[in-house]
């Protein structure tokens, strides 16, 4: 891969290092997997705040779903060149997840789900994810690896 990016970029094995925007994405496609982890740390309170956010139990077991993606690349990122041809295929799964989670946020509103803040916060921040999983260059060139 020739030299697109500052030197300070890359890491010591000649790979770029992760976007802070990857993080961001990842931690939004498994906001389901981390209410669950609140949820489970504070015991006594953990099926009200299971209730806070998901109401309907259904939603809550369907959004794990999207978020397993998401832990998938959590777990590789630093082992990425172990990985080669799955870490080059994940960016797709990415982006499928991220479409996934943006048709199902669609689908709830056009059932009649109510549209507060945190919907239309939720809902504008999958669509800026998926905007940049899918044209951010930076993030093309992360995933695929340095093989010199």
């Amino acid at each position: 891969m020739p030299a697109l990016y500052p030197p300070s970029d890359y890491d010591t094995h000649g790979n770029l290092k992760t976007p802070f925007l990857f993080w961001c994405t990842l931690l939004l496609q498994a906001r389901t997997w981390f209410v669950l982890v609140l949820a489970a740390a504070s015991r006594q309170q953990g099926d009200a705040i299971l209730g806070v956010f998901y109401p309907d139990r259904d939603n809550f077991w369907f959004g794990l779903l999207p978020g397993v993606p998401a832990a998938l690349a959590f777990m590789i990122s630093g082992r990425r060149h172990l990985y080669p041809r799955v870490w080059a295929a994940l960016r797709w799964v990415l982006i499928a997840a991220q479409l996934v989670l943006l048709t199902w946020q669609l689908l709830l509103l056009w059932q009649g789900e109510e549209l507060t803040e945190v919907t239309l916060f939720l809902l504008l921040a999958d669509l800026f994810a998926l905007w940049w999983l899918v044209t951010s260059r930076r993030l093309r060139d992360y995933f695929t690896i340095n093989r010199e």
